[in-house]
């Protein structure tokens, strides 16, 4: 199949793996963060990291959206369903993770709430259309490559006068994300991270382009590589990186040609920026308060906000005190670190985010790492 089989090739990798153990120093140590969560699954899924040299290093980031979602929003769409009576539409990810009282979406629908998953934003549009009697409440989450078809949603909305429909909006944007840990790389409680280089966000960098990373590269003095998720991608993308580390540079550079350039989709950036604007802050798992990390909608299109619609206002909640998650996050600690992986949590009992997404840290390395472990 073009564009998959090629970049799952074993005698490539085998190949990669030699290039890049040729070009690494050993008599220094690399760490580099793979920011997306797809990335972390595709280097434990196809076991890239037994392919590395014992000195470089890879250390899962916070680009799970389901994963850096606060306990507070999922709370806040509980109340949405159980207190307000909407329809409260999310994607299948969101269902199981933990809220407060020992709640989650799936368990707040066995309570009797009208909670449905859907594949997208569309979905909830054709609900609401449908069952113009019932308000539905789009629970939008997800980095910039998600955002694009809510504000498709909420215009269709607008256009077809949709009364019945609104959105609890939690897009939240990448480069803050990235400029927390760098801003940052020392946390009290759980110590430093070291990072020489980032591998990018694949789908996301189809959307806002490779310009966005220029800053870390040229501020922080940090190299980044955007990759596509496929093993090979991966590999390609680490070497990259090891070769700036090596010379002394710190540039953007993109392994993902095929589908990333520069300036990105133009026409979901408009979009985008038509329907939503900055939240001054929003609070992340993990990373805590972050100024400028998120979007809201903006007042011309103030009737779809489930936010101003419905007397929901948000309420910060502690993460569970054992789970290590926002550690996992910020890349300061491993899932094998967490003192309840694989035992008290699990994928058929998540006690955190990471637990339950199929792009979180956790949910990987239970998949495909902890036998290894053993």
């Amino acid at each position: 199949m073009k564009f998959i089989d090629e970049f799952r090739d074993g005698e490539l990798a085998r190949g990669l793996a030699q290039a890049i153990l040729r070009e690494t120093n050993p008599a220094r140590n690399y760490h580099f963060m793979e920011f997306c969560g797809g990335h972390t699954h595709a280097i434990s899924r196809y076991g890239v990291s037994d392919l590395l040299p014992a000195n470089v290093r890879m250390i899962h980031g916070p680009g799970c959206p389901v994963c850096v979602l606060p306990v507070g929003r999922i709370d806040q769409a509980i109340r949405l369903a159980l207190e307000q009576g909407a329809t409260l539409c999310s994607y299948g990810d969101c269902l199981r993770v933990p809220a407060s009282d020992g709640l989650s979406l799936l368990k707040a629908k066995a309570l009797g709430g009208d909670i449905r998953m859907v594949y997208s934003s569309a979905d909830a549009v054709t609900l609401a259309q449908k069952n113009p009697d019932k308000q539905v409440v789009f629970f939008a989450i997800g980095f910039e490559t998600t955002t694009p078809p809510t504000a498709v949603a909420i215009r269709q909305a607008a256009a077809l006068g949709l009364r019945n429909l609104s959105v609890l909006c939690c897009h939240v944007l990448t480069p803050s994300a990235i400029a927390s840990i760098l801003e940052s790389p020392e946390v009290r409680q759980w110590g430093t991270v070291p990072l020489d280089g980032f591998i990018g966000p694949a789908h996301v960098s189809t959307i806002i382009g490779s310009r966005p990373y220029e800053f870390f590269a040229e501020e922080y003095r940090k190299p980044v590589v955007i990759a596509g998720f496929e093993p090979l991608d991966v590999m390609q993308a680490i070497r990259m990186l090891i070769r700036q580390v090596n010379e002394g540079r710190a540039e953007v550079e993109n392994e993902f040609t095929r589908a990333v350039d520069r300036e990105g989709n133009k026409k979901a950036q408009e979009l985008v920026a038509e329907v939503f604007e900055m939240r001054k802050d929003f609070e992340w798992r993990g990373l805590g308060l972050l100024p400028y990390s998120a979007l809201r909608i903006r007042s011309e299109f103030a009737e779809f906000d489930a936010e101003k619609r419905f007397s929901v206002g948000y309420v910060s909640v502690p993460d569970h005190k054992a789970c290590e998650c926002g550690a996992v996050l910020r890349g300061v600690k491993r899932p094998q670190d967490c003192g309840i992986f694989g035992a008290v949590c699990s994928p058929d009992n998540p006690v955190g985010s990471c637990m339950v997404s199929p792009e979180g840290a956790c949910a990987a390395h239970y998949a495909y790492g902890r036998y290894r472990d053993a």
